[in-house]
């Protein structure tokens, strides 16, 4: 896998840049974000990757931080976010940003970015909440209680907010995780 590539930058057409590394060109993707601290063509470019193997072609992304490739992984694991989608993210919100809009639980904020809609910002919010690296590259810990965490997880999987509160209240939480309360509000939905 490339993980980093250090050479000349050579081109610059967002989304796309092309890297000269010894006389090898590399193609990659890049968010915006990463656009805006490149050096002039011409110039020498250190760059953190992510590579990715697709149906049709392999495809590699490049980062100036490496907080935001590692924030760009993360993404790619929530259910529904691939490439295109995680870029626009990171185009729209640097990894600061979205981690402090995750934290806050800013799905408002998460939907004003383009191809994101309120379902997926929701869903990011759930699944990102505690796993998105700060600045110092170090996770976030944010504590959430588990009954509005597991509000959220029945919001993102298509229940309205008041059905939500209202299947996540029928359930006897005392001794359950959220994990634990979204099964037995969900099984209360099968039975």
């Amino acid at each position: 896998m490339i993980a980093r590539l250090e050479g000349v930058l050579r081109e610059r057409r967002p989304p796309r840049l092309l890297v000269d590394v010894g006389g090898v060109g590399y193609e990659l993707e890049a968010p915006m974000t990463t656009f805006y601290s490149l050096p002039p063509v011409g110039e020498p470019v250190v760059l953190h990757t992510h590579q990715a193997v697709r149906d049709d072609a392999p495809c590699l992304y490049g980062f100036v931080r490496e907080v935001e490739r590692d924030t760009f992984r993360r993404l790619l694991r929530v259910s529904g976010v691939g490439g295109k989608v995680a870029l626009a993210l990171l185009s729209g919100l640097d990894a600061d940003a979205l981690a402090r809009c995750v934290r806050a639980g800013d799905s408002a904020g998460l939907a004003r970015i383009p191809g994101i809609g309120k379902k997926t910002a929701a869903r990011l919010l759930f699944e990102l909440k505690d796993r998105l690296p700060d600045a110092g590259g170090a996770a976030v810990d944010v504590p959430v209680e588990p009954l509005a965490e597991a509000v959220a997880a029945l919001a993102a999987l298509g229940f309205s907010p008041n059905e939500a509160q209202r299947r996540v209240a029928s359930v006897d939480s005392a001794d359950l995780d959220s994990e634990g309360i979204v099964r037995a509000a969900l099984k209360a939905v099968v039975s």
